[in-house]
């Protein structure tokens, strides 16, 4: 089992940034894939990005490609989500996950983590 706690959420107004991090503890997340999501209220969860175990290969949502980047230090157990040139449409409950399947890009992540609010003000 592998749990996983984000921070770093919080109120920023639109063009600014924010990094997300995720700990993850109980197991090492150096052989897992990671992927961040989001869920604004009203609306289904969505993917943003994904980074493969390594962090060689990264996968992005079209609607943050050249805004966020995901990265990953496994010597930390921690992965993070660097969000530049934010919108009010970013506005939503940012969720780290996990997966330890091994299939690039990934299709279903195993573990989840309870959540960081990110609220883009106009």
């Amino acid at each position: 089992q592998v749990q996983l706690v984000e921070s770093g959420g919080g109120l920023v107004q639109a063009g600014g940034s924010l990094r997300l991090s995720c700990a993850a503890s109980g197991r090492t997340i150096s052989s897992s894939a990671m992927g961040w999501f989001r869920q604004a209220p009203g609306k289904e969860r969505e993917f943003v990005a994904a980074v493969s175990w390594s962090g060689s290969s990264t996968y992005y949502a079209d609607s943050v490609k050249g805004r966020f980047t995901i990265s990953r230090d496994n010597a930390k157990n921690t992965v993070y989500l660097q969000m530049n040139s934010l919108k009010p449409e970013d506005t939503a409950d940012y969720y780290c996950a996990a997966t330890y399947r091994r299939l690039w890009p990934p299709t279903e992540y195993d573990y989840w983590g309870q959540g960081t609010q990110v609220t883009v003000s106009s």
